[in-house]
């Protein structure tokens, strides 16, 4: 792999890494510095990769500059009672067109993503999602996707691909790998009831910030069936991270979001994770850069303590519940490792679809069907899969 297109972590941020104590990350992780050379990245867990580019942002231009002010406070935290296998790339420099900056990134995070390392993308503008997203190309299988996000960011057909089109871009280009989309924590007033129904059409999953507030658990099994997360700070109420021209009253606490994040990380699924539209300029005491270390340190955590029991390993390891509906047969199986709860699709195992035949849900969802209530996710993956 050809790495000449990542900056190293500059010298003095790493003299600054060294001068913390023995048991924080800016001793524990490794990183590409031009003085240490490049990190041993096969022998990693995780990957830290920014990337500085912003030339497809949608009012938030600057968005991807002055990345090292998240490295100075990641440094800076104290690890948990887990290994640290991470490594700290640099940045991906800005190419000369955005498509090189777009191919340079997929070709990392698919090497990166091949060899079962986990990339954790600092961005720059959501539409490197975009970028994220085709990284799964050559890897032959479709994809589930979660967006964190106050807005939906279609866009037109016709649009050209930006921060705030990369979805359509997503579900229109070929080759297609996506099957499921879902978004946490959209606000009603910046989206239309069109773009609502176009995604109610497809039976894609979406939850407004609202419903995701007051019920914060609701965020763990969309988050257990996804291969990508995508975290945009504008679904972060602007109190607590400032440093994006988007940001709005109304959104995630910083709490919220470091749940959110440690979600994704204990899925046994998820590959990979991106934070984007951190705007350093807007950055007051650099309150938004130590929110993003948090919910990096929230996310590392979380990958430390995966339960590695996605169904299905051996049977004595998961109690089957066999609940009848009508004409269906509803199959739901509870992982006696973790209590987490999936419910099945029958499929034949030639159907290209198989691995998405058990879909995470909630002990809820269990008794809604006790109840002869089908949930609403079986029937939208049911419907794809027709």
């Amino acid at each position: 792999m050809n790495f000449e297109y990542l900056n190293p972590v500059d010298e003095t941020l790493l003299a600054h890494a060294k001068m913390q104590p023995s048991q924080t990350l800016g001793q524990l992780i490794e990183i590409h510095t031009a003085q240490n050379g490049f990190p041993e990245v096969l022998n990693k867990k995780i990957a830290i990769i920014g990337v500085q580019e912003s030339r497809a942002s949608v009012g938030n231009f600057g968005s991807g500059s002055n990345l090292d002010e998240i490295r100075k406070e990641l440094y800076k935290l104290y690890s948990g009672n887990w290994p640290v296998s991470v490594a700290d790339l640099g940045n991906i420099k800005q190419g000369n067109t955005i498509e090189d900056t777009y191919f340079a990134l997929q070709n990392l995070l698919s090497y990166l993503i091949k060899n079962k390392i986990i990339p954790i993308i600092i961005g720059g503008s959501q539409d490197l999602t975009y970028a994220n997203y085709r990284a799964y190309d050559n890897l032959e299988q479709t994809v589930n996707m979660v967006a964190v996000d106050n807005k939906f960011n279609i866009g037109a057909i016709e649009d050209e691909l930006t921060a705030e089109s990369y979805l359509s871009k997503i579900v229109m280009n070929k080759p297609n790998n996506l099957f499921n989309f879902s978004n946490i924590g959209y606000q009603t007033y910046f989206n239309s009831q069109d773009e609502l129904g176009l995604l109610d059409s497809l039976f894609f999953d979406t939850y407004r910030l609202g419903e995701v507030t007051n019920s914060i658990q609701l965020v763990e099994p969309l988050m257990r069936d996804a291969d990508i997360v995508t975290v945009d700070l504008s679904s972060i109420r602007n109190a607590d991270a400032p440093a994006n021209k988007n940001a709005t009253p109304n959104g995630f606490t910083g709490a919220e979001i470091c749940t959110i994040s440690r979600y994704a990380g204990i899925s046994d699924k998820v590959t990979s994770f991106g934070i984007y539209e951190y705007n350093a300029k807007l950055d007051n005491k650099n309150q938004t850069a130590q929110l993003i270390t948090q919910m990096i340190w929230y996310f590392i955590e979380g990958v430390n303590y995966r339960a590695k029991d996605y169904p299905f390993g051996l049977k004595d390891n998961y109690q089957k519940y066999i609940v009848p509906i009508n004409d269906q047969v509803l199959n739901f199986h509870k992982s006696n490792k973790s209590g987490r709860w999936w419910m099945e699709i029958n499929l034949n195992d030639n159907n290209k679809f198989k691995r998405h035949a058990l879909i995470p849900c909630t002990y809820q969802d269990y008794i809604s069907a006790t109840n002869q209530e089908i949930p609403d996710r079986w029937i939208k993956t049911l419907k794809k899969l027709e």
